[in-house]
């Protein structure tokens, strides 16, 4: 589709700011969602820069409530919503299992489980009507491996892709497709505080094929490609994006 609506949700930072970018430089409608006004602002800046219809809306997927109104903003926009990039996340308070507590697995499970199925409900709300749609859910390698040090992440992006799966089978007979993709240690700010510094990124480097830690931009082409229609026949999908760590 020319120009198709795009909502970017946790679109501030990272991966997903990274994809707001890519839309934007393929002539996408944009949306981006995240919680801080200021840093929307900058980035729908950037984003009319390089071309793009742009609008910040600011929304915390934890709320059901900022959920429903995100969604109807981007319709009241554009009239439409035809793909839905969910990105909000939080790798919470890594460590062991030993150290995690009912708090630490609400701050997780909260924003990556029950904002990603708030997000899709809502979405699926207006692509199910319109007869058309594409969802791609942000996961991780640790959706289909554990991590030791990371198990309540591990266990939140195992529920992203257990999701993404289900409701792939419920949306089909509609016309959206809804896929995931999986990227493994990539330079961002989450996995800075992940590694706790230089050394934990060049460990991780070390766990893949290629030897080194991935690009936003990277994981950005593989979503641009897996929401469009040149992947049409592809739905219930995990896509990979690991340099090979999982290969093995």
């Amino acid at each position: 589709m020319e120009n198709p609506v795009v909502l970017i949700t946790g679109a501030l930072t990272g991966i997903a700011r990274a994809t707001a970018l890519a839309y934007a430089a393929d002539g996408a409608r944009i949306v981006v969602s995240g919680r801080h006004d200021d840093a929307g602002a900058a980035l729908v800046g950037e984003l009319e820069a390089l071309g793009a219809e742009a609008a910040f809306i600011r929304a915390d997927v934890r709320h059901e409530s900022d959920v429903s109104a995100l969604v109807d903003g981007v319709v009241a926009r554009f009239g439409r919503l035809d793909i839905a990039v969910n990105a909000a996340g939080t790798e919470g308070k890594p460590g062991p299992a030993t150290e995690q507590s009912a708090e630490s697995y609400a701050a997780t499970f909260d924003t990556n489980v029950l904002g990603m199925i708030l997000s899709m409900k809502h979405e699926l709300r207006v692509m199910q009507a319109q007869g058309s749609g594409s969802i791609v859910n942000i996961s991780s390698t640790f959706g289909h491996e554990g991590g030791a040090g990371a198990s309540i992440y591990a266990a939140s992006k195992h529920a992203v892709e257990g999701l993404t799966k289900s409701i792939a089978l419920e949306a089909g007979a509609y016309g959206v497709r809804v896929n995931a993709v999986a990227p493994g240690p990539i330079d961002t700010g989450m996995l800075d505080r992940f590694t706790g510094g230089a050394d934990g990124k060049a460990y991780l480097a070390t766990l893949n094929p290629q030897k080194r830690i991935g690009r936003p931009e990277e994981v950005a082409h593989a979503i641009l490609f897996i929401g469009s229609a040149a992947a049409s026949f592809i739905t219930g999908h995990v896509l990979g994006v690991d340099g090979g760590k999982t290969a093995g």
